[in-house]
C-alpha cells in the first residue's frame, strides 16, 4: 500500500436499503450478552500461530520458492476450512518488463448465498525494504510480519471459526498476490503497473457474473501493538456507509479506543481497483506502525514506522490487535 497526499477521484453510487439493513443487524449486543464482554469466538493465539508459520516459509516475493510454498499452504489451510476454493494464477509483466508468476486465492462460504460479503488482504512480500533506516539493508527483502503475515493469519482463523459456525450469508475470503511490488502511481489509464496486481487482476477477472457483494473490507497492517485504525478518505468517498457501520460495530464491541472516528491518511491500496469497478470496499489499515517518536529540542520529527523495513518482524506484531479486529470482522458478518 501507499500513502497518498492528492484527492483520489471516485464516484459516489446509491446506497442500497439491502446494505444498510443487514449491517444494521450485526448483532453486537447479543455478542455482548453471549461473552459478558466485546469478545467472539475468533482465536487469535491461532491466528498468531498462522501468522508464524506462513513468516516461517520467509519472504514471500512472487518469483521465489517461500513465494511458491506459502501460496502452496495458503491453498491448503483454505481447502480444509472452506466450501470452495478458486484460484486465479497468471503472468504478470511489471513496469520494468519483469515476468512474474501470479496467484489470488478466493476462499468461499455458503457460495450458493446471492448475498455476499467480501474480504480481502495480500499475501505477498515486497522484494525491497526500501524505507529501511539501514542503507545497506533496504536491497533485500523483510519478513513482512504486519504487512501480510498477520492478515493471512487472521484470515485463516476465520476459516476455524466459520468452518464451525457457518455465517448465514456468503463470505470470500481474496489473498491478493503483488500488492507491495513497486511503485504505486497510477498510469494515464487509472491502473497501477508496478503495484496492485492481485486486486487489479481481479477487479478484471471476476470469476463470477454480476458479482456485487453486499460490502467489502480490505485488511490490512492490523496487528500492530499499539492499534490505532482511522478512517481512510478513499473509504469515506466510495462507500460511507461502510465505515460508519464498521466504526459503529467497533464501538459496540467497546473497542472505540482502536477504531477512531477522525478521517486518516489516504491510501492508495488494493480497494481502489475493486472502488474503480463499483464494489463498495473499504480499507482499515493502521498507518503509524512503529515506536512513539522522541521529541528533540520541543520538535517532534515524523513518527519511525516498520514499515517496509527489516523491523517488521512477528515481535511487533500483537494477539490482542489481531483479537479486536478478528471480532469486528466476525461481528460484521453476523
Amino acid at each position: 500500500m501507499n500513502q497518498i497526499n492528492s484527492s483520489f477521484p471516485v464516484r459516489m453510487f446509491l446506497i442500497p436499503a439491502l446494505v444498510a439493513s443487514l449491517l444494521a443487524a450485526s448483532g453486537c449486543q447479543q455478542i455482548k450478552d453471549r461473552f459478558g464482554g466485546a469478545r467472539t469466538d475468533f482465536d487469535s493465539q491461532a491466528a498468531m500461530k498462522y501468522a508464524k508459520t506462513d513468516l516461517d516459509f520467509g519472504p514471500r516475493v512472487p518469483g521465489t520458492p517461500a513465494h511458491e510454498k506459502a501460496g502452496d499452504w495458503i491453498v491448503a489451510q483454505m481447502k480444509q476450512r472452506t466450501d470452495s476454493v478458486i484460484v486465479q494464477s497468471w503472468t504478470q509483466t511489471t513496469a520494468n518488463g519483469t515476468k512474474l508468476p501470479m496467484r489470488n486465492i478466493i476462499a468461499r462460504f455458503n457460495p450458493t448465498a446471492t448475498q455476499r460479503v467480501l474480504y480481502l488482504t495480500h499475501w505477498d512480500t515486497r522484494p525491497t525494504a526500501d524505507e529501511d533506516s539501514n542503507l545497506g539493508a533496504r536491497a533485500g527483502s523483510f519478513p513482512s510480519a504486519n504487512d501480510g503475515a498477520a492478515e493471512v493469519g487472521m484470515f485463516i482463523a476465520l476459516g476455524d471459526l466459520w468452518k464451525k459456525e457457518p455465517p448465514s450469508v456468503g463470505v470470500d475470503l481474496l489473498f491478493t498476490d503483488g500488492e507491495d511490488w513497486g511503485g504505486f502511481d497510477p498510469d494515464s489509464t487509472g491502473a497501477y503497473p508496478d503495484a496492485l496486481f492481485g486486486s487489479q487482476y481481479f477487479a478484471n477477472h471476476i470469476p463470477w457474473p454480476n458479482y456485487t457483494p453486499l460490502y467489502g473490507v480490505l485488511f490490512d497492517m492490523i496487528a500492530d501493538r499499539d492499534l490505532q485504525i482511522y478512517q481512510e478518505p478513499n473509504s469515506v468517498q466510495a462507500a460511507p456507509e461502510v465505515v460508519n457501520q464498521v466504526w459503529k460495530t467497533a464501538a459496540d464491541l467497546g473497542y472505540s479506543k482502536y477504531f477512531i472516528s477522525e478521517p486518516g491518511e489516504q491510501m492508495t491500496d488494493d480497494h481502489v481497483p475493486l472502488i474503480q469497478k463499483k464494489l463498495r470496499v473499504i480499507d482499515l489499515i493502521d498507518w503509524q506502525y512503529g515506536p512513539l517518536p522522541a521529541i528533540h529540542n520541543g520538535q517532534t520529527p515524523s513518527n519511525p514506522s516498520y514499515h517496509h523495513t527489516t523491523q517488521d518482524t512477528f515481535d511487533k506484531i500483537s494477539a490482542k490487535s489481531l483479537q479486536i479486529v478478528g471480532d469486528v470482522a466476525v461481528t460484521l458478518v453476523k
